[in-house]
């Protein structure tokens, strides 16, 4: 690349840009089981990823363990790649897909100081029967996403993995992908029974079917608007939510609008924040 793209090249392009551009389609099924494309912006990945990296105290010292083969995904791409270039940190991906052993061997070996996954990926580290074989108290921190930790994994974590300052976290692709995150102070308590805090920038509320908001604590439907809003949402095959067949760009600009709120099934760790 650098042979053949010269820098006044990278700046004309950089000139031709703006920020509400889009950049990616993420494809995602979501609760509904049938996929749609997200087509998301440049503000929203790399403000989302900064604010995501942000909140965990990432730092140029500092290096992700990225488990598993999701860099194409909101949640590798997002959170792994674009928040290690927001705060000039290294990410280590330990192989082409999930291995426990592989994770933690790449821990110990590159002193990772942030560790990412799902419950059942730590579930899957802590189990390993050589577990105690590897040193990992590089680690400071991470993220921990997808669905709700038990209390007694989350102390494991923290205690026995060294990730004192892991965080729990809530979003969708087509949120770019983070809403709600926790911070690395949250007591213990917060940390399994929430998803943590609104990310800055960002509003959200719960709303009845009527659209009332609903007393803290009931079900509803989240509604938020910010910079990690998605553009324009495709439905399967590239259709848009009317069912004509387009490109991104072309499917994006004729969904300028002025709202940008949206509404999803808020889940019942989301009505607790």
């Amino acid at each position: 690349m650098a042979d053949t793209v010269t820098r006044a090249e990278v700046q004309d392009l950089a000139s031709s840009l703006q920020p509400d551009d889009p950049i990616n389609i993420q494809f995602t099924s979501g609760t509904t089981g049938r996929p749609k494309g997200a087509t998301l912006t440049h503000s929203n990945i790399l403000n989302n990823a900064y604010q995501v990296a942000d909140r965990i105290r990432l730092h140029p010292r500092g290096s992700i363990m990225h488990p598993g083969a999701a860099i194409p995904t909101a949640f590798g791409m997002v959170m792994g790649v674009l928040g290690c270039l927001t705060h000039g940190a290294a990410m280590v991906l330990p192989g082409p897909t999930f291995d426990a052993k592989s994770v933690l061997e790449a821990v110990d070996a590159e002193r990772c100081t942030a560790l990412y996954g799902v419950p059942t990926m730590f579930i899957a580290e802590l189990n390993h029967p050589e577990f105690s074989r590897y040193d990992l108290t590089s680690l400071r921190t991470g993220i921990m996403s997808g669905a709700p930790c038990p209390t007694e994994i989350m102390n494991r974590v923290m205690r026995d993995m060294a990730m004192r300052e892991v965080t729990s976290c809530y979003g969708m692709t087509e949120t770019s992908p983070v809403s709600f995150q926790g911070t690395v102070d949250d007591p213990i308590e917060r940390r399994v029974s929430s998803v943590g805090r609104v990310q800055p920038y960002v509003e959200a509320k719960v709303i009845d079917e009527r659209g009332r908001t609903v007393v803290r604590g009931e079900r509803g439907e989240l509604l938020h608007p910010g910079i990690q809003r998605h553009a324009r949402l495709l439905g399967r095959c590239g259709a848009d939510a009317t069912g004509h067949r387009c490109g991104a760009l072309d499917a994006y600009r004729r969904s300028r609008h002025p709202s940008i709120r949206t509404g999803i099934a808020a889940s019942s760790a989301a009505s607790k924040t």
